[in-house]
């Protein structure tokens, strides 16, 4: 990333080739070190001595960069290697004509190949890099204009995305910006944890096709947090790739979409939708200088049909306004014209009289307000008018002074005002464009200022269960689900309560058991291999006595078998369920949900990955779309929130302890009153889950 010397091979002469771009890049890039063109055409190349081959090179380089086709790339990679190079730029694909996955195909072998001597590479199939703290640009396009260099790294397995960005908006300034391509050897991972150990780096963003290094991935995130950089990916294709989840109601509705959703909250990733999202949140949290404080946004407008539309969107967006307090106010009774309201967002404009006071006090007021954790300036900005020249100089007047970050956002993204942009964030104030994305982009700020102020985890939120040990070996040892009455164990010994219950064999046994146990019950088969229970008729509720006992089980005897399980039969305000799932690149990832029956239509959940905290459990059941069901509707009382998260907590226990040797774990229904929470019916597959007799 640093070379002290270049081989550029395939170096040219002729323009619009990307071995004429890769020459020109590095020479105007003010690259200080030895650079080598590579081509046995030519022997001299804008002024510089140019080599047959590697052998020729007076010295092994750190860095070559290769504009060769695929059929000559192994052959240069072997000789650069031989030459002892330390690393290498592959902008061809790698992939030759008529080779099939089941041949050890190109990419493969020189994978290998750079991998066995210990050379970094990025790519195949990717545009470069550029590296502006020191500097260096191997890339293949060139790009004539000069790149402010500053705290943005951009990793993008998608070479046009990354120039999107690189090449189009001045306000993006970057320290790296690499293209990773197919990632032969070096990762997305790898380029990020490299960026994290850059002084100059003061956010990331990501653009993300895969994730081909998890453990790398979740190994950067962690470095993230410790040094309080914030991260942001756009991830590609997120429906596609995964695993694919059959068995259970937790596997059909927590997608591959859901995995990474979860995976990004853990680790305060903001996780956007678009590159226009993208851009306009990497361009505030690289811009200001100030961090967020607590509270809300205050605003002051020129419109007050703006301050509708602002006020519209925000809500949409769940972007809190500051709630101003009394001195505020009055700064803004006294200081606004006859009939302007003094609340948040200010519409301040009246007569136009001494319209830049107004201004400059008013923002200065709100900007003070203990509620304002950041302040915003509305103006379509226009290069032309002299009105919004003075907007600007009221900005930098009131950021200056201020502690907290002040951006300015424009309704309109099409309006020009790259002059006036760039002034201002030369000063740390960010210019955002449009009203939908840049609102956006406060939420998320607003998101990982919370993230970075949460609790840290103790030690104690990590100690394994004292049955684990129990379990674990005893789920490594089986291919059939779990029996009910296991099921009902294992979840009682991680906290997570059950009905009182039994299994009986014998018609006598049941109605014994039954007045053990007390009225109403329910009677469920208990034959092994049967998984989903209500679709054979396996379920019979509301058992009154103990000869309704004996008929319940003479009949589930004579269909599905003489194991059954009678339970005391539980009631509540909410049906819900809980899920564990497996994921093959992340590991454990736990759900909750709404739905009971309607599971898989009403599909309202939420995914955490294991453990959870308190916290975090209370932000997913909060986050689900029929949350005010559990704070009671049409007269019920509400339903035992506490008694919930503890449940779910737990629940991210088991998934932390036996996750390894769990395939899927269904909980459904989880009743929940305001007596507390009773797991009702659960399925429990091994890892090594074969065979299922039923399957919903």
């Amino acid at each position: 990333m640093a070379p002290r010397s270049i081989a550029l091979v395939g170096a040219s002469r002729k323009r619009n080739t990307v071995g004429n771009d890769m020459m020109r890049n590095i020479i105007t890039s003010g690259y200080a070190g030895s650079v080598y063109p590579v081509n046995p055409g030519y022997a001299t190349l804008y002024g510089f001595p140019c080599y047959a081959g590697f052998k020729q090179l007076p010295e092994a380089v750190d860095l070559a960069i290769l504009s060769v086709p695929n059929r000559v790339l192994e052959a240069v990679v072997d000789e650069a290697i031989a030459a002892g190079t330390r690393a290498l730029v592959i902008f061809a694909s790698a992939e030759l004509e008529g080779e099939s996955e089941s041949d050890f195909p190109l990419r493969e072998r020189i994978a290998r190949k750079a991998r066995d001597a210990g050379v970094p590479l990025c790519g195949a199939n990717g545009m470069g890099f550029f590296n502006l703290a020191h500097p260096v640009r191997a890339f293949s396009a060139f790009h004539a204009e000069p790149l402010t260099a500053g705290g943005l790294t951009c990793i993008a397995q998608s070479g046009s995305l990354l120039q999107a960005l690189l090449f189009n908006d001045e306000r993006l300034k970057f320290n790296l910006a690499v293209s990773a391509g197919q990632e032969l050897v070096t990762t997305a991972a790898d380029f990020m944890d490299y960026a994290l150990d850059q002084p100059e780096t003061k956010c990331v963003a990501l653009v993300l096709e895969a994730i081909r290094d998890p453990q790398g991935f979740v190994t950067a995130l962690e470095k993230t947090n410790r040094r309080n950089i914030p991260v942001i990916v756009l991830k590609l294709g997120r429906t596609e790739a995964g695993a694919q989840f059959a068995l259970s109601h937790t596997g059909a509705i927590a997608g591959n979409a859901e995995v990474y959703e979860a995976l990004f909250r853990r680790y305060g990733v903001i996780s956007v939708r678009d590159l226009n999202e993208l851009a306009q949140t990497a361009i505030l949290l690289s811009t200001i200088r100030k961090p967020l404080r607590p509270g809300g946004l205050a605003a002051i407008l020129d419109s007050g049909g703006e301050r509708e539309l602002i006020v519209d969107v925000a809500s949409d967006m769940n972007v809190p306004f500051a709630q101003i307090g009394p001195a505020t106010t009055q700064v803004l009774v006294d200081n606004l014209d006859l009939g302007l309201s003094p609340v948040n967002p200010v519409d301040a404009w009246g007569t136009g009289k001494d319209f830049e006071a107004i201004f400059e006090k008013c923002l200065t007021a709100l900007m003070a307000d203990p509620d304002t954790g950041i302040g915003m300036f509305v103006a379509d900005l226009a290069e032309e008018l002299d009105l919004h020249a003075a907007y600007i100089d009221i900005c930098q007047s009131v950021a200056r002074t201020s502690d907290k970050p002040l951006v300015i956002m424009t309704n309109y993204s099409a309006w020009s005002h790259r002059k006036h942009a760039l002034r201002l964030s030369r000063e740390g104030v960010a210019v955002l464009d449009g009203t939908t994305t840049a609102l956006r982009a406060l939420r998320h700020a607003m998101d990982y200022r919370d993230f970075a102020a949460r609790a840290p985890v103790t030690e104690d939120d990590h100690r394994e269960n004292p049955r684990a040990g129990h379990w674990r070996a005893l789920l490594a040892s089986r291919s059939a689900a779990l029996s009910e009455d296991e099921g009902y164990a294992l979840l009682s010994d991680y906290g997570i309560p059950v009905p009182a219950h039994r299994i009986v064999n014998t018609r006598a046994e049941a109605i014994a058991a039954a007045a053990e146990i007390g009225f109403p019950l329910v009677a469920k088969t208990a034959m092994p291999g049967i998984l989903h229970k209500s679709d054979v008729g396996g379920v019979v509720l509301g058992i009154a006595d103990g000869e309704a006992a004996g008929r319940a089980y003479d009949d589930l005897a004579r269909r599905l078998g003489p194991r059954v399980l009678l339970s005391a039969m539980a009631r509540g305000q909410a049906e819900m369920a809980f899920g564990l799932v497996r994921d093959a690149q992340f590991g454990s990832f736990v759900m909750i949900a709404f739905g009971g029956a309607w599971i898989e239509i009403l599909k309202d959940s939420q995914l955490a990955m294991a453990p959870v905290d308190r916290e975090v459990a209370a932000r997913r059941i909060a986050s689900l779309k029929m949350g005010d069901v559990l704070k009671g509707v049409r007269g019920a009382p509400p339903c035992d929130i506490t008694a919930l998260i503890d449940a779910y907590v737990n629940l991210g226990a088991l998934a932390r302890d036996l996750g390894e040797v769990i395939a899927e774990l269904d909980i459904n229904p989880v009743l929940v009153s305001e007596n507390g929470v009773i797991a009702v019916d659960s399925l429990i597959l091994p890892a090594q889950s074969q065979e299922v007799k039923y399957v919903h």
